[in-house]
């Protein structure tokens, strides 16, 4: 093949593994970084670098895992040195409100709430778990910590939600 035929297979490729994983790039990035506009600059940020190593990528059928890694790391780098900014539930935007929630079912909106005063540490397992769809040992690869690890992490995320749900009711 000649470079040009590289490169149209290259694109294709790239194409066709991005198209299918992109909205859960964007809705991992969009929970990482609970910010519309900052989650599409870490999902840009992501595709160049996914683009730079598409060679990296010998399985496609490892695309979903390979992609999501290099969104959350690129999350840390666009936050490195400095604090998120914290955005409260009750002040979103019409576009941000669009964005995490596409019913007015009460209970629903209650559980985001809920799972956006997570720690990172909890809510970030939890996502991957829960929304993503990853295992338990994916989740450890992915965090790089033990399994164990991510079991305490979702033991714990799972009783703050509880707990936070609970009071919500009680009050």
């Amino acid at each position: 093949m000649n470079s040009k035929e590289v490169d149209t297979t290259r694109r294709r490729r790239f194409d066709r593994v991005v198209s299918i994983y992109y909205k859960d790039m964007y809705r991992y990035a969009a929970w990482l970084c609970r910010d519309p506009s900052v989650a599409e600059v870490v999902v840009q940020e992501s595709m160049l670098r996914a683009w730079k190593a598409l060679d990296s990528l010998r399985d496609d059928g490892a695309a979903k895992h390979w992609l999501l890694t290099i969104v959350r790391r690129e999350n840390g780098r666009y936050f490195a040195g400095a604090k998120p900014e914290m955005l409260d539930i009750d002040d979103l935007t019409p576009r941000q409100n669009e964005m995490i929630s596409t019913t007015d079912d009460p209970d629903l909106e209650e559980m985001r709430q809920a799972i956006y005063t997570l720690e990172d540490d909890y809510r970030e397992p939890l996502v991957l778990q829960v929304l993503m769809g990853y295992s338990t040992e994916e989740i450890a690869a992915m965090l790089g910590i033990k399994r164990g690890a991510v079991l305490t992490r979702l033991y714990r995320a799972r009783r703050k939600l509880k707990e936070t749900i609970y009071e919500a009711a009680a009050a």
